[in-house]
């Protein structure tokens, strides 16, 4: 299966009028009929955060309530702690396979030593960043990195990227991967200062959209989960309090109240 872990996308349903969401997106539309509006406050004050978000997914425990607060974006010693239990570490010791298919340019992998939660976790599970005969993705899912974000791939080569990935996936127990830049984007701003910023985060859901139409064609079951609020309201610059989606297609999960209830559930998937 793949398991996509969008970084600040909240739920549609607690976006405001004129978001990204409003738009055509037809993949997305069908699996948000089927998905779940997940909690990311975990009964701690204050605005959630990447690093006790993502770790919450990938463990399935209230990593805020463990460290008494939000924290972000990157994971210091108690979380790091905590994702040496992450689901990718687990399935490894059970001898199952688990790769990250992000691509890292070398510049990143020369220099970058304080990882995110989940190249991080995959890390932990003794794995390697850029495995070697599969496909990586870029977490900028064929936008440019600067404004004004401009499309660099059309909706049929990302269909195409899908597919492939979708099919890498399908002979691997799991497969991540991790898309961070709606959450810069949602950082950026957009409304009504910089319209760049708003068609860029337009342009992302589409490309999603059709990233994941590929996917799904290549008939490789597929989690969409995001660890907070951001990307949905550009009329501000921080994170929201929205829900966030827990999406799915080809699995079947149980209804759950929060971000670390949901990763419970995707590690009942594999009977964990």
């Amino acid at each position: 299966m793949l398991w996509i872990l969008l970084d600040g996308v909240g739920h549609p349903s607690d976006a405001p009028p004129g978001s990204a969401w409003e738009q055509p997106l037809p993949v997305l539309e069908r699996l948000l009929k089927t998905g779940q509006a997940m909690d990311a406050r975990l009964g701690v004050d204050g605005l959630p955060q990447s690093a006790t978000g993502q770790t919450s997914w990938l463990c399935g425990l209230n990593a805020a309530q463990v460290m008494g607060r939000h924290y972000g974006p990157q994971p210091g010693p108690t979380l790091l702690k905590l994702l040496e239990d992450a689901l990718p570490v687990r399935l490894a010791r059970a001898g199952k396979s688990v790769e990250l298919l992000n691509y890292y340019p070398a510049g990143y992998l020369t220099h970058v030593r304080k990882h995110g939660c989940v190249p991080q976790s995959v890390l932990s599970a003794g794995k390697k960043l850029n495995p070697d005969g599969l496909p990586r993705i870029s977490p900028l899912l064929g936008l440019e990195h600067d404004l004004p974000l401009s499309a660099t791939h059309s909706l049929e080569n990302l269909h195409a990227q899908g597919f492939e990935v979708g099919a890498a996936a399908r002979d691997l127990d799991l497969a991540l991967l991790d898309l961070w830049l709606s959450d810069r984007i949602g950082h950026l701003g957009g409304t009504p200062t910089n319209p760049d910023v708003q068609e860029g985060a337009r342009l992302y859901l589409r490309h999603l959209d059709a990233f994941l139409s590929g996917v799904v064609a290549s008939n490789c079951p597929v989690i969409l989960s995001s660890d907070h609020g951001n990307f949905e309201d550009l009329t501000v610059r921080t994170h929201t309090y929205a829900r966030v989606p827990l999406l799915s297609w080809g699995l079947e999960l149980p209804v759950c109240a929060d971000i670390a209830a949901g990763g419970r559930a995707i590690a009942g998937l594999f009977g964990l």
